[in-house]
């Protein structure tokens, strides 16, 4: 690193002109901290970035420690220090603040859940806990799995909502098909919750099926 100018080397460059004008593979390259004999700590982060084949960053959190490895000059502990900078940089995109967040469309849940929930492999269930003005609570993850009755019960969906004190609900799950349809179990389980939300005057706002980079809202269609 120390053969490059002093504008090349990410360490001094983010000090000197500020994180925000630095390339994606020069901040990994920051993270990664050295090199090998053969490559630069960024060209390392090229490497990486590579692995992204559709060229989302998002689609770096799907890595496994083991597929890092398999570039050249990257070990365990480059590996994992990866791993940990990409699960932080995801706990802040989608927690931090969340208590301020307030939802007023379909499109707000999307724009919120989209890049989280649209690569996971399995489909999983969450529920967003709202308060009299719509602003999130808290989100709980209740299930992962296919929807039906059996997998997404009222006792494990409504009991930490009533815990929050919450005014209404939102669901939202993926479908790693990438295709947002809803299922019939989709639909008849989100019908049985409604009806439960109703006895315990837990009002369910919406469902969001989350695909790839599309999104369906059951109220839109006319579901709920």
């Amino acid at each position: 690193m120390k053969e490059l100018p002093l504008s090349e080397r990410p360490y001094e460059k983010l000090e000197v002109v500020g994180a925000e004008h630095l390339s994606n593979a020069e901040l990994l390259a920051v993270i990664i901290k050295t090199g090998t004999k053969s490559y630069t700590a960024v060209e390392l982060a090229q490497l990486v970035l590579k692995l992204s084949h559709d060229g989302r960053l998002s689609s770096l959190n799907n890595l496994s420690i083991e597929q890092l490895k398999q570039v050249k000059g990257i070990g365990r502990v480059k590996a994992i220090q990866i791993k940990a900078a990409l699960e932080f940089s995801k706990r802040i995109a989608t927690s931090d603040g969340i208590v301020h967040h307030i939802i007023k469309s379909a499109l707000d849940v999307s724009n919120l859940m989209m890049e989280e929930m649209r690569y996971i492999k399995k489909e999983m269930f969450k529920a967003l806990l709202l308060d009299t003005k719509n602003q999130i609570i808290k989100i709980v993850d209740i299930s992962i799995g296919s929807l039906n009755s059996s997998i997404v019960h009222p006792r494990e969906v409504f009991s930490e909502a009533i815990k929050c004190g919450c005014n209404s609900i939102i669901f939202v799950h993926n479908h790693p098909s990438g295709d947002p349809t809803p299922s019939l179990d989709d639909i008849q389980t989100t019908q049985r919750l409604e009806s439960a939300g109703n006895i315990l005057g837990i009002k369910v706002l919406d469902h969001i099926v989350v695909g790839d980079g599309k999104y369906v809202s059951f109220k839109d269609k006319g579901i709920i």
